[in-house]
């Protein structure tokens, strides 16, 4: 077996927005949807998807991160590539440090969010909300 490292896929979820991220040897480009991060908009989403990038330091600049992302809006989208990548790198470097890291910084990193929108139910416009009643 030769010394190359096979690709790691790493997922994220946030809300109904799924990331997978694909994480093999490089030179430091990061994709989301085929589009390079430096010119990703809009410029929240891109700050929230370097967090992890950051808080590692230089070590992310010997990979290549394509990232693909469905469904959701960009905010749902961007934490979901956040997660994908920052359990990709925890993954890649078997680094206890980098996890605690990053779980000090922010547990949401590496640890999904459960919460979902409640159902629509009948009698109503909404989950909860139901129709005003009039006695008079």
């Amino acid at each position: 077996m030769t010394g190359k490292k096979l690709p790691i896929i790493s997922i994220g979820k946030r809300k109904t927005a799924v990331a997978r991220a694909v994480i093999r040897p490089g030179m430091g480009n990061v994709r989301i949807n085929r589009i390079p991060l430096e010119v990703y908009q809009p410029e929240l989403a891109r700050q929230k998807i370097m967090e992890p990038l950051m808080l590692s330091g230089n070590l992310w600049k010997q990979l290549d991160i394509d990232v693909n992302v469905k469904g959701g809006g960009f905010v749902g989208q961007a934490e979901a590539v956040r997660m994908s990548i920052a359990r990709g790198l925890t993954r890649w470097f078997k680094s206890s440090r980098l996890k605690r890291l990053l779980l000090s910084y922010d547990r949401s990193m590496l640890v999904g969010d459960e919460r979902r929108k409640e159902m629509k139910k009948f009698g109503g416009p909404g989950a909860r909300r139901r129709r005003q009643k009039s006695y008079r």
